[in-house]
């Protein structure tokens, strides 16, 4: 009777194994199965995008070629652009910098291609090789391109891929919309720079939107596990620079104001200008960390950020304090003088140096003449001198 029993259990017990090896090869098969669709499927979007392109190109190519259309520009840009996802074309994006250079005309041609490009496609590539190629001619600080290229030729505020699906894009949608909320404002900055000319009454207003453009590019990161790519280390090596850039003008426009501020309301503003550079430094140390163990090559060697000395902050306070003391003693004061008119003759004028754009070639060399003390940035290896910027930003 045991004995039966037995034998019995052991049969079952064979029959699940037997059928526990079934479900694991069927789910085996399956997962197979789905790896060769994804494969597949990979090559036939990698087709159809490079089908895309293609169409592209020969279409610039039966386009009619005008003085205004610059159909090698626009075929540069396509390149540039393309929707290769394993990097950029740097060789077509030296293209385009160099036709934007030879002629003011070829911006319009620019302009154009990229509204259409982006406008026409909902590739998370495509519109961060414009976002890129957009950055490098911004940062280029060319007139013609200052004087016109105000306002972005597209709007990726709401953008969102449309090839895959939202549970592995959301990190990308992300990262575009960042960077352009950034490149937006930036060119907005560099065209009002462009045609304002620099007085010391809006001096403080231009260093408090170069913090604003420094919050910005400061949430331009990856945000999502599947987002170390090439393409996306690219663009973080261009937001590297350019954030060591404008925080490096924010210290140039606070040592260079220092020395003329003049009045309680200067002095106080001046004092949270310091306060928040102060802040800033702390998060872009912080960022320059994240991005160094991301794999960004311009954070592989980290910058010591230091804080701004506490005497530098106590003699804007003093400052604000013995403003405070005059205008006390000027109220308690009566003074009576009787008014005199008088006439001043002179044939000897003293001349006032008109300032120039900041983006004068004197302003620039006089930037590069003066480090920043400890009071800002001291670096042991420079990044912004010892690596060579991206071609996508300096040509």
């Amino acid at each position: 009777m045991v004995k039966n029993h037995l034998l019995t259990c052991s049969r079952a017990s064979q029959e699940e194994y037997v059928r526990y090896r079934e479900d694991k090869e069927i789910e085996r098969k399956r997962r197979e199965r789905g790896r060769r669709l994804a494969s597949r499927m990979k090559l036939w979007k990698r087709a159809a995008a490079a089908i895309k392109d293609r169409k592209s190109l020969l279409a610039v190519g039966f386009s009619k070629r005008t003085p205004h259309h610059n159909l090698d520009l626009e075929a540069a840009i396509i390149k540039a652009t393309s929707h290769d996802s394993s990097s950029i074309d740097y060789s077509n994006a030296r293209r385009v910098y160099d036709w934007i250079r030879s002629s003011p005309l070829n911006l319009k041609t620019l302009v154009h291609t990229l509204s259409s490009r982006v406008s026409h496609t909902r590739s998370w590539i495509v519109s961060l090789k414009s976002l890129m190629l957009l950055h490098g001619v911004l940062s280029c600080k060319l007139p013609p391109v200052l004087g016109e290229l105000r306002r972005l030729p597209f709007d990726l505020s709401g953008f969102s891929d449309g090839h895959s699906c939202l549970s592995k894009t959301w990190g990308f949608n992300i990262f575009v919309r960042t960077y352009f909320a950034f490149l937006r404002s930036y060119s907005i900055f560099l065209s009002d720079q462009f045609h304002r000319r620099r007085r010391s009454s809006c001096q403080l207003e231009r260093i408090e939107k170069l913090q604003s453009l420094l919050d910005l590019i400061l949430q331009i990161r990856p945000v999502a596990d599947n987002m170390k790519r090439t393409l996306i280390l690219e663009a973080m090596d261009c937001v590297v620079i350019e954030s060591i850039n404008i925080y490096g003008r924010i210290c140039g426009g606070v040592i260079r104001f220092l020395p003329g501020s003049s009045g309680k309301t200067d002095a106080a503003a001046m004092l949270k200008i310091v306060n928040k550079a102060t802040s800033q430094g702390e998060d872009l140390a912080l960022y320059f960390e994240f991005c160094k163990s991301f794999g960004v090559p311009n954070a592989r060697d980290t910058p010591q950020f230091v804080s701004i000395p506490k005497a530098e902050v106590e003699t804007i306070k003093k400052m604000i304090k013995n403003e405070e003391v005059v205008v006390e003693e000027e109220k308690a004061m009566v003074v009576w003088e009787k008014p005199r008119l008088e006439t001043i003759i002179t044939e000897e004028w003293e001349s006032f140096e008109d300032d120039e754009c900041c983006f004068r070639e004197k302003v620039v060399k006089e930037y590069q003449k003066h480090p920043l003390p400890g009071l800002i940035v001291s670096y042991q290896e420079p990044v912004y001198i010892q690596y060579m910027m991206p071609d996508l930003i300096t040509f």
